[in-house]
């Protein structure tokens, strides 16, 4: 997946609308506004998100397989019911049968049997580790990371779409090779962050040892591999820097990037992974690759062995044998995120299915539970979006009239992809195996990886999705300038046709809203209605961008996460400015759509009122404090909390709904707005 389409965590839901089909399951079919979810005793004037919340929170509990959860978790817990039932179905069949419900079948037949998964045990990797131990050179380096590129190659080698000319694809290198969630965990000094250090440290001789290495020399393998990968983090951009679209284009010869990075034999990495041709590629941090040459001559095989030993089990251990599997979660689920217990395995493995054969999956799921109308549904309220912005942009005060021009020109080029492809992705040539667990999903990892490099030269697929059918997800793509609502996230409690139309426009439409604005926010403006990287901005507007997003970033760099720990408003600018745009958004399209009704209250809260609460419950939730911690440096959202106390401060339409006097909590003098 692109780095640039992807502009959402997967801890992270949003969401969307869907009427859902006649015959599915409603497990949690609770109202888009729920009475019961509030906490009426907060003044929403100082705590809207507790006002609109509290209830729900105390009657959800957060599940001890979870780091998190909240109001859309609940409905990506119920999805993966539905799906645990296909799953189950199509492995229960046998004879004749449909190619993707061979795939899925066996893939999970395969994956939750737990049996023979045990009596394998490492076998599935000993001839990679065969070939990893048969290093003889630092030559052999380059051969032996292209075989294992589909799941880790000490950095990151895909396709995307060329940034500065949309209609090409291109090879892309990326930073990579750490263990740890992000480059910064390898440098912070607080003690928290200097015990997870040691807790990893342990984590990765407790896997060497599973691999068979003695104590001692697992010990001191352990502490070569986290200098190794420190100096590799050193060498990498920090995800605020990574922010700038234009900081992340290098576009450079094959020879260039030997000449770069010349201790890493490039010409024979690219013939093994089958580009033996390749000219050029973008180098998304040449930094890095350059200090991965020096780092290649500095360190020994006998580090580099480990490294490698380290990051192929890191990479394989949720498909292991248990010893394996639970040494994993205890490091990456337990200390970092806080979660009590493993998730079952029936759900492991319906997320395993979904991410290796997400449109074979998607293909059953949209057979049996999307309904036909829905399309018709949600692009009505999209419609309706995209007109409030194109009102929105042509009487915003601080744009001139050639960048509005523009403005409007990528709004009206934007794409709505809603529910699943139009064409299903074909799976034929991938094999799948029942009783071949690993294989399977090595299969599959490499499946993709090579359709991803096939891409390389050839036309831009812009029908093609980055997220599965049943993801409980949405996106907005800056280079194919479309926004995308898979059918996993188009169903109740999120939208109810039955409710009244105020918390649906907060809820879907403050969603809707959300991806749209994804396109100007301080990375999508970057980008123009071709999705080409291309300023056509006026140096005066793009000031005045720059010191209204500023504000925005300000603001929530004073929010506190946990502990003493400040959300970086830089990171999370992008999200928090598509936040209060989406809301606004919704909020110009609902009184459009009702103009013409005569309102009244419902169980005594004024249509506005409702309109957003509805918006709040979207983030009713709690998360852990270890999970708090990683999101603060990882996650580009602020914290549910923040995504509800932060945007309705700025929206005066709020402080008049709920009566808030200047100078309360969440009525400030002051007040944000980019769009």
């Amino acid at each position: 997946m692109s780095r640039r389409s992807l502009l959402f965590l997967v801890t992270v839901l949003i969401t969307s609308a869907f009427t859902i089909a006649q015959d599915q399951a409603q497990p949690n079919h609770l109202p888009v506004l729920d009475v019961s979810s509030m906490d009426t005793s907060v003044d929403p004037c100082v705590d809207f998100f507790a006002y609109s919340c509290n209830g729900w929170i105390k009657k959800n509990p957060i599940p001890p397989d979870q780091s998190s959860w909240g109001a859309y978790y609940k409905v990506q817990d119920s999805n993966r019911q539905q799906l645990r039932s296909l799953l189950e179905s199509a492995a229960s069949e046998t004879g004749a049968r449909a190619v993707y419900r061979q795939k899925i079948g066996d893939y999970y037949a395969s994956c939750i049997d737990e049996k023979t998964i045990e009596a394998q045990g490492t076998r599935p990797l000993q001839e990679t580790l065969a070939k990893i131990d048969g290093i003889r050179s630092k030559n052999d380096l380059s051969d032996v990371v292209a075989g294992m590129a589909h799941q880790f190659a000490l950095f990151n080698f895909r396709s995307d779409q060329d940034a500065k000319n949309s209609n090409e694809v291109v090879a892309e290198a990326d930073q990579g090779g750490l263990g740890l969630p992000d480059r910064d965990y390898y440098f912070k000094e607080d003690a928290k962050s200097v015990d997870l250090r040691k807790a990893y440290l342990a984590h990765v001789q407790k896997m060497l040892e599973l691999l068979g290495h003695p104590t001692a020399i697992a010990s001191a393998e352990a502490k070569q591999i986290m200098e190794l990968e420190t100096e590799l983090a050193r060498a990498s951009m920090t995800r605020v820097e990574r922010r700038d679209p234009k900081s992340l284009y290098h576009r450079m010869s094959a020879d260039e990037l030997q000449k770069l990075s010349p201790s890493f034999q490039w010409n024979l990495f690219f013939a093994k992974v089958g580009l033996p041709q390749l000219k050029s590629l973008n180098v998304e941090t040449p930094a890095f690759f350059q200090a991965m040459s020096q780092l290649i001559d500095k360190q020994d095989l006998s580090v580099w062995k480990p490294y490698l030993q380290w990051h192929l089990v890191h990479a394989n251990a949720r498909f292991l044998s248990s010893p394996f599997l639970n040494e994993d979660f205890n490091f990456y689920g337990k200390t970092l995120t806080g979660r009590e217990q493993l998730q079952p395995r029936w759900k492991r493995c319906t997320v395993d299915v979904d991410n290796d054969l997400g449109e074979a999956l998607g293909q059953a799921y949209v057979e049996k539970y999307f309904s036909p109308d829905a399309k018709r549904q949600v692009l009505t309220m999209v419609t309706e979006i995209e007109t409030a912005m194109q009102q929105d942009i042509d009487n915003l005060p601080w744009m001139s009239p050639e960048t509005k021009k523009n403005a409007l020109e990528k709004l009206h080029a934007v794409v709505n992809k809603i529910g699943y492809p139009e064409k299903w992705r074909d799976y034929g040539s991938l094999d799948i195996k029942r009783g071949d667990e690993l294989g399977n999903v090595q299969r599959a990892a490499k499946f993709e990886f090579d359709r991803q490099l096939a891409k390389i030269g050839k036309p831009v697929d812009h029908q093609e999705w980055t997220m599965t059918p049943p993801t409980v997800n949405a996106y907005y793509d800056p280079q194919k300038n479309d926004v995308n609502f898979p059918a996993g996230i188009l169903q109740p409690p999120l939208f109810d046709p039955t409710s009244d139309a105020a918390p649906n426009y907060g809820n879907t439409g403050g969603t809707i809203g959300h991806e749209l604005t994804h396109g100007f926010d301080d990375e999508g403006r970057q980008f123009d209605a071709t999705g080409n990287l291309r300023d056509w901005w006026t140096e005066a507007d793009g000031k005045e961008f720059e010191k209204r997003a500023s504000c925005i970033s300000d603001q929530y760099s004073q929010y506190v996460i946990v502990d003493d720990i400040k959300i970086n408003g830089k990171l999370t600018l992008g999200e928090d400015v598509a936040d209060l745009g989406g809301l606004i958004l919704a909020y110009m399209a609902w009184k459009q759509d009702t103009k013409s009704q005569n309102l009244q209250p419902i169980e005594n809260f004024t249509p506005d009122q409702r309109f957003f609460i509805g918006y709040a419950q979207s983030w009713c939730g709690s998360t852990r404090d270890e999970a708090k911690r990683m999101r603060a440096t990882v996650d580009e959202h602020s914290p549910d909390k923040y995504r509800a106390n932060g945007v309705v401060t700025n929206m005066p339409e709020f402080q008049s709904a709920f009566h808030c006097k200047t100078g309360a909590t969440l009525a400030p003098a002051r007040r944000c707005r980019v769009w």
